[in-house]
């Protein structure tokens, strides 16, 4: 996916105007919290801090776990450092308040007069509202309540998922993620993906979080009751209070084992985290989650691990400007977005059910560069009347969305109390990409963490398709356009791709680190790594099913040469991999 540098000039106009004395600092906050303050007592906001961090260094980091724990720490580190004179305010004043590091802010409750004194600090950017964001509200249809269908749904076979699942690649090794409504974790369609669950007992720890701490003001009523929500507030066990999670989750992974075979990719393992408190949210609780991916933390909100972060973050969400997202603080979100793809997560967004019309791809985090954007297809391979169009004009960028599209039309997925639905929209074409990005990571594990290069992949290996409508300077029988990007996802040409894609190091020479496999093997296959570090190494090999025929351990004092007995191994193509400590190299050897 080609990246651009984007410039936001932002144009005042009467520039001649100028505040009254003393009131300069008005100029930092949004107006649509001004106008809040001034008639509510106590108001909910955002302070974004100027000096954001920087991660020059970050494309030298070569691995996921590498990336993470590299971002986690320049961020976290910098937040810290950065923050601390603002919190000091906060806490001699009593005020409740959140401090984020995935993006330089605090979350804050309290007046005019506070908003006033933060806005006036000079290492403060700007006082952004946090106004209710809507989750991307699907078509439904009537739902239905069978067992088993005993079938392949029909977006699993459009884009070729099945023919993966035969080359043995499932979306093993790979772990796909939710932001969303919340999560029925024990649906028998998802309940053995989640990654908290071993088959016996349940340990949410590391892979659910809730950002929902109170109601949301557009679901309160009078009784301001918590028991309103289904799943209460801030949740220790996954929970969704409004099925749209759910349904999203079975697209990426759900198959029961009965013949409800609605997932993408089945062997991969998900994590969550509810954002949307019954399908409303703000910019504070998907921030909330979106660090929480970044690096997971326990059930008490500590220690968090970056190595357990998600490949794949799936967002079926909007924020349009009449819920508090504008080009005011469109970088709030951005920032984040940026940096989760700078941590090695791809972070897939639904384009939106905003169309057909042109230039209305226009809000977070669909319109921003570095996510990765998808429309909604038919069965005929055709848009979706409803599937937001690009280009992007409301920032002025004028860039070309959505990347791709996915079916996003009549798609039966997993609902809430086990059941099963089909519904229409983005927000199911979304997670085919989600999906799809762990069954690539699982065909070749190297890719992990390489976002620009997934996301490449899956637009090169598109089904290209030409659009008949004309969209800004993009005419619809350019391949991308504006209407379907690079066209419909195709599972089997991307894993193939990526396939082609994996390190051959079968024959003999010098690699990084060195190593050496003769091609083909008999009845031995020798490794020689003449750098490798002093500690323990791991040698091991699959077949093409990706299960594992041989594993071993060596300790290493510097030069290494092993040799490896094979006589009774099968005939065939192998995936050998070795490692120390985190570090992984991938290869092909064949067995004669």
């Amino acid at each position: 996916m080609k990246k651009t540098v984007l410039f936001a000039i932002i144009v005042i106009a009467g520039w001649n105007w100028r505040l009254p004395a003393g009131d300069f600092w008005k100029e930092k906050v949004d107006p649509v919290l001004l106008r809040r303050a001034e008639s509510t007592q106590i108001v909910d906001f955002i302070v974004m801090l100027e000096n954001q961090a920087e991660l020059p260094a970050i494309t030298a980091q070569r691995t996921k776990n590498q990336k993470g724990r590299y971002v986690y720490q320049q961020l976290s580190e910098h937040a810290r450092r950065t923050q601390s004179s603002v919190l000091q305010l906060l806490q001699q004043r009593g005020t409740p308040h959140r401090s984020f590091f995935i993006v330089n802010a605090i979350y804050v409750k309290g007046d005019i007069a506070l908003i006033q004194a933060l806005a006036e600090r000079p290492e403060v950017k700007a006082v952004i509202d946090n106004s209710p964001v809507r989750v991307t509200e699907s078509v439904y249809e009537p739902e239905q309540t069978l067992e088993s269908r005993d079938l392949i749904e029909w977006g699993i076979e459009r884009i070729n998922a099945d023919d993966v699942w035969a080359m043995g690649y499932t979306g093993q090794g790979a772990v796909v993620a939710g932001a969303d409504t919340g999560y029925e974790w024990d649906h028998p369609a998802i309940k053995d993906k989640y990654r908290g669950w071993n088959g016996a007992e349940a340990d949410h720890s590391y892979n659910w979080h809730d950002g929902v701490h109170e109601l949301n003001p557009l679901n309160q009523d009078s009784t301001q009751n918590p028991a309103n929500n289904p799943c209460g507030l801030s949740s220790l066990v996954p929970c969704d209070d409004h099925s749209h999670g759910t349904h999203t989750m079975g697209t990426m992974v759900g198959d029961d084992g009965q013949g409800n075979q609605i997932g993408v990719a089945p062997g991969a393992r998900w994590v969550a985290c509810r954002n949307m408190e019954r399908g409303w949210g703000s910019p504070a609780t998907y921030i909330e989650c979106f660090e929480f991916f970044l690096a997971p933390t326990d059930i008490n909100n500590a220690n968090p691990d970056p190595a357990k972060s998600p490949h794949v973050i799936n967002n079926s969400w909007g924020c349009p400007e009449q819920e508090g997202c504008n080009p005011s603080n469109f970088n709030l979100i951005e920032t984040v977005v940026n940096n989760l793809k700078a941590s090695g997560i791809v972070v897939v967004a639904s384009a939106g059910n905003s169309g057909s019309g042109c230039e209305t791809v226009n809000n977070p985090a669909a319109m921003f560069e570095n996510a990765f954007s998808v429309g909604a297809t038919r069965a005929t391979d055709t848009i979706a009347n409803f599937s937001s169009r690009g280009p992007v004009t409301v920032d002025g960028s004028g860039r070309l969305k959505p990347n791709v599209s996915a079916p996003g039309v009549g798609v039966r997925s997993s609902t809430r109390f086990g059941g099963y639905a089909s519904w229409n929209g983005t927000s199911m074409a979304g997670p085919h990409v989600a999906g799809l990005v762990a069954l690539i990571i699982s065909a070749n594990p190297e890719l992990a963490g390489q976002v620009e290069t997934i996301e490449t992949i899956i637009e090169e290996t598109a089904v290209p398709v030409q659009a008949a409508q004309d969209c800004g300077t993009t005419s619809g029988l350019n391949v991308p356009n504006q209407s379907y990007g690079y066209g419909r996802i195709d599972a089997l040409a991307a894993v193939q791709r990526a396939l082609e894609m994996v390190t051959d190091i079968s024959q003999p020479g010098v690699y990084s680190p060195a190593q050496v496999f003769p091609n083909p093997f008999k009845r031995e296959l020798t490794l020689e790594w003449n750098d490798a570090p002093q500690g323990p190494v791991h040698f091991e090999l699959y077949n093409t099913t990706q299960q594992q025929v041989r594993s071993y351990q060596w300790t290493s004092n510097g030069p290494l040469r092993q040799t490896i007995t094979l006589a009774d191994l099968p005939a065939g193509v192998y995936i050998c991999r070795l490692s120390s400590g985190e570090w992984v190299q991938s290869g092909k050897v064949v067995r004669e």
